[in-house]
């Protein structure tokens, strides 16, 4: 299945899973997926479901349990308020100048937030950031389990570390380093990914952008036509056949915003890209509107997300960058993480 994206000279292709969901259940509140899983688009029974309980420690997306090992709430959330600290810090430095952005994206982007976040970790811990680890999770593993056995692991102190990366300097011993190089995974390569992934998606949905347009209102959008987090498991529970009689007691949920943020029902005109439409909707209240989960339990890294893919977009707006012209597809694969697997940025011709 291909959709048309603005420019309409580009062609956004989906894989088939993926285009199937969009061919057989768009505009569907509630229907079969599998024989044991039943998706959800519907924003009100989306909203019921997600509502009735919190995520689990298998379902939340990033602080899953790390090797057997359970991951705090409090946990998380000291290690999600150290990386913000990190992304602050990095936000309040002077404006990188003279940065070469072309190439592919989104790992062109990727490796730019690495540098700007992590730059000053050991090469150790900042090898945790290479999207070839997204390849296996046995070549993670082999990565951290190497990286935690050899000498000369970085020590806490004097400043010259994150402070992400002065967490896992204080681990002691080889399980804890373990550990502590998971966790730094888990908690610095989602900033980087999904940043460098929903900056890739704007810029090809809309690229170029009128001189006016909101890099706020861009973000949005691109959000919304291809979400990075495009679905919501929720493992079978009893809570949901109260919800909805269609929902059996045995059956997994998996609530969809890449259905709900094209509904036609919902959204004027759903598959332009049109960040002018932000203008008088809130991203907070929008049925059906759900890049950063349910308002009851919101994505950890919302509230990072948005001002480096701000920064991001600023920095190729301004460097004169487009485009491809000669690229006119764009493939999305069925990944965990929604979004263009090449978008090829070049300097603008001249006349």
């Amino acid at each position: 299945m291909t959709l048309s994206s603005v420019p309409r000279t580009r062609t956004t292709v989906f894989a088939p899973r993926l285009a199937a969901l969009l061919r057989d259940h768009l505009g569907r509140d509630v229907f079969r997926l599998e024989p044991d899983t039943i998706g959800v688009a519907g924003p009100e029974v989306a909203d019921r479901i997600l509502a009735a309980r919190r995520a689990t420690e298998t379902e939340r997306p990033t602080f899953k349990p790390l090797h057997g090992r359970s991951i705090s709430r409090a946990e998380a959330s000291a290690v999600t308020r150290t990386v913000g600290g990190d992304v602050r810090d990095a936000l309040a430095r002077p404006r990188p100048k003279d940065v070469d952005l072309s190439g592919p994206w989104p790992l062109t982007g990727h490796l730019f937030l690495r540098d700007l976040i992590l730059g000053r970790d050991s090469y150790r811990l900042r090898m945790l950031m290479s999207r070839n680890l997204e390849l296996t999770t046995l070549l993670t593993w082999s990565v951290i389990g190497v990286g935690a056995a050899l000498p000369g692991w970085p020590r806490p102190g004097g400043g010259r570390l994150t402070a992400l990366g002065e967490r896992a300097a204080g681990a002691v011993g080889y399980q804890e380093r373990r550990y502590a190089m998971g966790m730094y995974r888990r908690a610095a390569a989602p900033v980087c990914f999904t940043i460098s992934t929903l900056v890739a998606n704007a810029l090809w949905l809309g690229a170029p952008f009128a001189d006016g347009m909101s890099n706020r209102n861009i973000i949005h959008e691109s959000l919304r036509l291809l979400p990075p987090s495009w679905n919501i498991l929720r493992n079978a529970s009893p809570e949901y056949p109260a919800v909805d009689a269609r929902i059996g007691p045995d059956d997994d949920v998996l609530v969809l915003p890449l259905l709900s943020h094209r509904d036609p029902a919902l959204w004027e005109e759903p598959d332009a890209f049109r960040p002018e439409r932000w203008d008088t909707l809130d991203p907070d209240t929008a049925p059906g509107y759900l890049p950063f989960g349910h308002s009851s339990e919101r994505c950890w890294g919302r509230h990072m997300v948005v001002p480096l893919a701000e920064l991001l977009l600023d920095l190729v707006r301004e460097s004169g960058l487009v485009v491809d012209p000669a690229q006119h597809t764009a493939k999305v694969p069925l990944l965990g993480l929604l979004g263009v697997a090449d978008v090829r940025l070049v300097k603008a011709r001249t006349a």
